[in-house]
């Protein structure tokens, strides 16, 4: 009995989920992985991009799914869903991939921006590895992250963001020591500069301490960082993320995207201050700060 158990695994269509699969690295890699012969449950919010995205396979390789995943009542419908439709009950690859950036002063962030953020970022992504782990214990698979560079540096005006990313990294630390007990791989995907739409587009609010001209300077300096720093496209990190995905090592950090191994080096070997005085400079925070100096002398003349 155990060996045809073990031959009809050998002949299951290998299946994942992709979250954030509307656009930018979702959107390739679940085409990737369709590639590769996956069934690919495919969720995002927006139910007819990935009709869309569907449309470009043999029906059945891509399921598009609509799911928010700031909805515990959605993920645990997911759930269900899942259990109805997946054969022998595995899921080999839950890529939690859905994002929000946000590129804002640190101390002009609001509590609804922060939750929002997080609830994104990082409360989605452990409610669904709470709600599909079993799936993919079954399946002996593999959980993935997209982290990234901002979780390990000094990016300016981006704390919100950085501090998601920092959360999430840390909690694929603790899941992959907890995981590797039931032959369940967890990779974190530190990402550099990836060409996808998820940069924030917004102002700086009018009421910011930063809101004079060399803070202006500086925050658009900011949000040019991934189109100015040559991004890898989101077809060439899927590639690379998902021949992750299939090879049979267990790394938890990998490094993907424009500058995310140097920078990762970086921060390992260099001392802090020095870090900080390297972006001061690329993101002209030392214009603004001496800016602000000027404007100080000039108050005290006064």
């Amino acid at each position: 009995m155990a060996t045809e158990s073990s031959s009809h695994n050998l002949t299951r269509t290998k299946t994942a989920l992709v979250t954030g699969a509307s656009s930018g690295i979702g959107y390739a890699v679940v085409k990737e992985l369709a590639h590769h012969g996956f069934t690919v449950y495919a969720c995002a919010r927006r139910e007819e991009v990935l009709r869309d995205l569907a449309a470009q396979f043999p029906k059945g390789n891509v399921i598009p799914y609509a799911l928010d995943i700031t909805n515990i009542t959605e993920i645990v419908q997911l759930k269900e869903y899942l259990a109805t439709h997946l054969p022998q009950q595995c899921l080999d690859v839950l890529y939690n991939n859905a994002g929000q950036s946000c590129c804002l002063p640190a101390v002009d962030l609001t509590d609804e921006i922060l939750t929002r953020l997080f609830r994104v970022n990082v409360i989605g992504h452990m409610d669904m590895t709470t709600q599909l782990a079993q799936l993919v214990i079954n399946a002996k698979g593999t959980i993935l992250f997209t982290g990234s560079l901002a979780g390990l540096t000094m990016f300016p005006f981006g704390a919100s963001y950085a501090a998601t990313k920092a959360a999430i990294h840390q909690y694929a630390r603790v899941l992959h020591g907890e995981m590797k007990i039931f032959d369940v791989r967890v990779i974190n995907a530190v990402t550099g500069g990836v060409d996808t739409e998820i940069a924030d587009k917004g102002a700086l609010p009018r009421t910011s301490l930063f809101h004079f001209k060399e803070g202006l300077v500086a925050f658009e300096e900011r949000k040019r960082m991934v189109e100015k720093s040559q991004p890898m496209s989101a077809d060439k990190y899927a590639h690379e993320l998902v021949a992750d995905i299939l090879s049979s090592r267990d790394p938890l950090d990998v490094y993907r995207g424009s500058w995310a191994t140097v920078v990762s080096w970086l921060m390992l070997l260099a001392p802090y201050w020095l870090v900080e005085w390297i972006l001061f400079k690329k993101f002209k925070l030392d214009s603004l700060h001496a800016a602000v100096r000027r404007r100080a002398r000039g108050n005290k003349q006064d």
